[in-house]
C-alpha cells in the first residue's frame, strides 16, 4: 500500500526567538487510512495539519503528499449568499467546468451525504449537522484523495455528532479517502480511527500510538471503545500532568 501522508524529522516554530510547537515529527499514513489524532488543546495538532495542507511550511524536515490535501475546520465556512448547492459547486467553478456539470455534480455530492433535496436552501435554513454535510459535500468536490479534518463535529450535539460518525466512515469507505482526524474527543477518536496517535503537550510529539482493532459498525458507547477510551485518556491526563510540572 503506497504512502498517502510521508512526515520525516518535521520541526516547527513561528519564530526564531520561540521554542518549538513541533518538534521531530515522524509519520507515515497509508492511502485509505483513518488517523486519529489526540493531545491537549496547544500541543500543535491543527498546525501540523495547516502543514500537511501546506497552508504553512516546516521549520525543519520534510512531509510529502500523495496528492494536494483537502482541509475541513469546526465550522462549515458555508457562504450564507449561496445555496447549499452553489458552495458545493465553488471547488467545481475553479476547476473551469460548466454550469450544467456543475450543477449535476453538486447535486451528486449532495445526494452522497444525504441532502439531495437541500440544492436550494441557503444556510440559514440548514441545521448545524446539515452544513457540516455540505462543508464535506464541498471538500469531496475537490476530488483529493487525502481529507485533513480539523474537530468538524465539536460544536454539534452528540446524536448529530454520532449520525456524522457513520456518514464519514461511509463516505471514507466509499472513496478510499485517506483521513486524518484531529479531536478532543477520546471516545470520537476511537470509534472512528484505524490508529489513535497521542500528542505530546508543547513541543508536540507523537508519545503514543494504538492500533484500534474494533469490527465496524461501531457505536460510541460500546464496551470495546469505552475500554480503549480510558486507556487513552489516562495516558493523556499523565501529558497534560508531565507539562504542567515542567
Amino acid at each position: 500500500m503506497s504512502s498517502a501522508v510521508q512526515i520525516d524529522s518535521v520541526f516547527k516554530r513561528f519564530s526564531n526567538n520561540e521554542s518549538w510547537v513541533l518538534e521531530d515529527l515522524n509519520l507515515e499514513v497509508k492511502q485509505g487510512e483513518f488517523i486519529s489524532l489526540v493531545g491537549a488543546s496547544g500541543c500543535g495538532k491543527s498546525t501540523l495539519l495547516n502543514l500537511i495542507a501546506g497552508l504553512d511550511k516546516s521549520s525543519q524536515g520534510r512531509i510529502e503528499v500523495s496528492s494536494q490535501p483537502t482541509l475541513m475546520f469546526q465550522e462549515s465556512a458555508l457562504l450564507p449568499w449561496l445555496s447549499a448547492g452553489k458552495n458545493v459547486e465553488l471547488p467545481i467553478l475553479f476547476k473551469g467546468a460548466n454550469k450544467a456539470d456543475r450543477e449535476a455534480r453538486a447535486k451528486e455530492l449532495l445526494a452522497s451525504v444525504n441532502l439531495e433535496s437541500s440544492y436550494n436552501k441557503r444556510p440559514h435554513e440548514l441545521s448545524g449537522g446539515m452544513k457540516q454535510r455540505v462543508a464535506i459535500a464541498r471538500a469531496l468536490a475537490q476530488d483529493s484523495n487525502i481529507l485533513l479534518m480539523d474537530e468538524p463535529f465539536a460544536a454539534l450535539d452528540a446524536i448529530t455528532r454520532d449520525l456524522l460518525h457513520e456518514e464519514i466512515i461511509r463516505i471514507w469507505q466509499e472513496n478510499n479517502l485517506t483521513v486524518i482526524f484531529v479531536t478532543h474527543n477520546v471516545r470520537e477518536a476511537v470509534r472512528l480511527g484505524q490508529r489513535v496517535l497521542l500528542m505530546s503537550s508543547r513541543p508536540g510529539r507523537f508519545v503514543k500510538e494504538w492500533h484500534v482493532d474494533i469490527q465496524e459498525p461501531r457505536r460510541i458507547d460500546s464496551p470495546e471503545i469505552a475500554i480503549m477510551a480510558r486507556e487513552i485518556t489516562d495516558d493523556l491526563r499523565s501529558e497534560i500532568r508531565r507539562h504542567a510540572d515542567a
